[in-house]
């Protein structure tokens, strides 16, 4: 029997035979899988990363036993080996199992029978003599050499970077990236994978290299941690990394001494990888980019200047015939201020608008449509995000795409169709949720614009900055160049909305002293519930999801409901509270399994990573309809659209009950429940609580401490992201 859970702990070695593979992700070779062995009446579950390894093999697996809180007792695998067997009628067996393609019953008893127990040594290392055995020619030969090779390739890789103590996780895109001489490159040159596997790839090399004997100031070495380290800085949405900074850190967290990163920050240079330059009002400091950065910060200034150089062509246009245009074709009619942004809006040839919600952005984006399409301009409508473009496309009746769509971009190739050369067939081009574009995406985009076509950029410049790299509505705005008009007035039919009410207080800070609500059919639109007990918030989340909302505003707990919360971990991040959720919102058997996610019919998931080929994109959310075991196919329906998952695609969604604030910009939802505690003291700012606010459409409930939503208003200085593009901007336009 499996020994009980008090031994946990204890690590374990165990030899058995590998009955079946429930699960492998292809990307990291995680395994779920039924071993048997000699001294357990029945097959116990392993799980860990195992690659290269069929049912029929013999394993020596070291590991804990874990309980699960549905399969109950797993052993969970820190390493393993495979065992070949020695003697005849084992050596038979194994390759009568078929692990060896190429090789059946037949063909495995010609081979014992020729070379008896040296038959496994004769495949691996000489095998040109199997063409000797009858019915193995040349050609077979060969593909029995190259089926042993794959198979074992991948196992040996595998052991490799355990026998290393890194993380294994990478081990199926590395086989992927180097194929068979997988370990042999990684030997000669264990920093090629900070190059390849930016991130975690450095952590993994320089572990490697360390254990090989290399030099702490080795060259190689201190190159490789200069560029992850700046890497870091991306990751975090700065442009650059300041020069002194970065030496502190390669010293303190890499043992590398100042004159030896200096050396490395020159080569470096030289190699034209990376671009120094002195930091703005202080001479005496360096900003280090990544050359392409760099040249994108560079680039959009110069072409924005290029732009705002080409004079306008003249238009007969008024505060009348905008009013009577707009009219004519939306049945709108607008206020004094609107028209007045309006009419300045086509006398420049770059212009922002920007403004918190229910102040007429929408209003605005459909007139400046209407009236460029009067004056017989064609118009492009972008958005940086897929559901970003369908909301553009749904408030103005007009056609949108995705800003890389727009420019025609080739996931094959990773270049845009559209650029300098071959413009943008558009007399304008207007941009939504700008504040999600990074600057790489700005600096491909305006490039693409044509020198005589107009660009508007709209969005609200409080929500959180992008993902990627840089603050570019922020810049452009803070840089005094470019023409920004602000929307402060919130508009009559908007002023009866709490939500739209606490936003703007959120926004001064002033979303004091609210009072708690426990009765949710008052009428209102927001609701903050006081909590102090996590599990009780967790708890109450589910409630609310599953059966207060949907019983007192008839709305769908999957369709309509969005939970959003700042962190991932801890009893009310998004992975518990999917857990929660799941559980009572969709309690059927789970169909399929993988390394982090269960997944079932009618579950809501969420895309995590823009994936042109299927046009799906980072943060969409559709729901799981079919999944078909026998083809390993998984079907999700984003708002109509059937995307197919291969099971070895699944790591590139979700459950998404709940999801992050970050991950909900540029959507909207019929409700959302937002999860405030001092838990989450390290993300709460004001921008973040005011995304998430200004995500509900119909009905926002806040829940949580009146301390934790203190502490967001008071923290109105979001993480300054470094970036010389305002700074650029100010010193070059006349």
């Amino acid at each position: 029997m499996i020994p009980p859970a008090r031994n946990n702990s204890q690590v374990l070695t165990l030899e058995g035979h590998l009955e079946h593979i429930t699960y492998v992700n292809p990307e990291t070779q995680y395994t779920i899988a039924k071993m048997k062995t000699a001294n357990l009446a029945t097959a116990i579950t392993v799980v860990g990363y195992l690659a290269g390894v069929k049912p029929g093999e013999t394993l020596e697996v070291n590991g804990v036993w874990q309980t699960h809180p549905k399969y109950g007792q797993q052993l969970r695998i820190q390493s393993y080996a495979v065992t070949l067997p020695a003697t005849l009628d084992g050596i038979r067996a194994y390759l009568e199992s078929g692990i060896i393609k190429g090789i059946g019953p037949v063909l495995a008893g010609r081979l014992v029978k020729a070379f008896g127990a040296n038959t496994l040594r004769v495949i691996e290392n000489t095998p040109e003599r199997l063409s000797d055995v009858e019915g193995v020619g040349v050609v077979k030969a060969d593909m029995i050499a190259h089926a042993w090779r794959d198979h074992h390739v991948l196992r040996g890789l595998m052991q490799f970077l355990q026998s290393m103590g890194v993380q294994t996780s990478l081990c199926g895109k590395i086989y992927r990236e180097y194929g068979q001489d997988a370990v042999d490159l990684i030997r000669e040159d264990p920093y090629i994978l900070a190059e390849d596997f930016p991130g975690a790839g450095f952590l993994i090399a320089d572990t490697i290299a360390r254990k090989q004997g290399t030099n702490t100031e080795e060259p190689q070495r201190v190159r490789a941690c200069i560029i992850h380290l700046i890497m870091q800085n991306i990751d975090e949405g700065h442009t650059f990394a300041e020069e002194e900074n970065l030496i502190a850190r390669c010293e303190n967290l890499f043992q590398i001494s100042n004159d030896a990163v200096r050396r490395g920050i020159d080569e470096l240079i030289e190699k034209k990888t990376i671009v120094a330059e002195p930091l703005k009002d202080q001479f005496s400091f360096r900003a280090l980019y990544l050359r392409e950065l760099y040249q994108a910060e560079i680039g959009l200034v110069n072409r924005l200047n290029a732009l705002q150089s080409v004079p306008l062509e003249s238009v007969d246009l008024n505060t009348q015939r905008i009013s009577s245009e707009v009219h004519k074709k939306l049945a709108i009619n607008l206020s004094s201020e609107q028209l007045e942004v309006l009419a300045n809006i086509f006398a420049h040839r770059i212009a922002i608008i920007t403004g918190g919600p229910g102040t007429g952005k929408t209003t605005l984006l459909r007139s400046i449509s209407a009236i460029f399409e009067t004056l017989g301009r064609q118009v492009a409508l972008a958005a940086p995000t897929g559901r970003a473009a369908r909301r553009l496309a749904e408030m103005t009746n007009r056609s949108a795409v995705t800003i890389h769509r727009l420019l025609g971009y080739n996931p094959t190739d990773g270049q845009f169709n559209r650029n300098q050369d071959y413009p943008l067939d558009a007399d304008a081009v207007i941009i939504d949720e700008a504040s999600m574009v990074d600057i790489l995406l700005m600096y491909r985009l305006i490039n693409a614009i044509p020198m005589t076509a107009a660009l508007v950029l709209v969005g609200d410049v409080f929500q959180l900055p992008s993902v990627g790299p840089g603050s570019v509505l922020s810049d452009l705005i803070g840089s005094n160049r470019i023409a920004v008009f602000y929307l402060n007035k919130i508009f009559r039919q908007n002023t009866e909305s709490q939500i739209i009410i606490n936003a703007h207080k959120v926004r001064q800070g002033a979303l004091t002293n609210l009072e708690t609500s426990d009765h949710l059919d008052d009428g209102s639109d927001f609701y903050f519930i006081e909590l102090h007990d996590p599990e009780q918030v967790a708890a109450r989340v589910v409630r609310l999801c599953s059966i207060e909302l949907p019983q007192k505003f008839d709305l769908d707990p999957i369709h309509d409901i969005q939970v959003l919360t700042p962190m991932h971990r801890g009893v009310v991040g998004t992975i518990n509270l999917n857990t929660l959720l799941h559980q009572v919102l969709n309690p059927q058997p789970a169909m399929i399994e993988t390394s982090g996610n269960t997944f079932k019919i009618g579950d809501k998931v969420m895309h995590l990573k823009n994936n042109y080929h299927k046009e799906v994109y980072n943060g969409d959310i559709g729901i799981i309809y079919r999944i078909d075991n026998q083809h390993t196919k998984l079907m999700v329906d984003y708002d109509g659209r059937t995307v197919t998952y291969d099971f070895d695609e699944l790591n590139e969604i979700t459950i998404a009950y709940a999801i992050s604030v970050h991950k909900s910009q540029g959507s909207e939802y019929p409700a959302v429940i937002v999860p405030i505690m001092t838990q989450h003291h390290a993300l709460l700012q004001r921008n973040l609580l005011y995304t998430a606010m200004t995500r509900g459409k119909k009905l926002v409930i806040i829940i949580g401490t009146q301390k934790a939503l203190g502490m967001a208003l008071k923290n109105d200085k979001p993480r300054h992201r470094l970036s010389n593009l305002a700074s650029r901007l100010k010193l070059s336009l006349p």
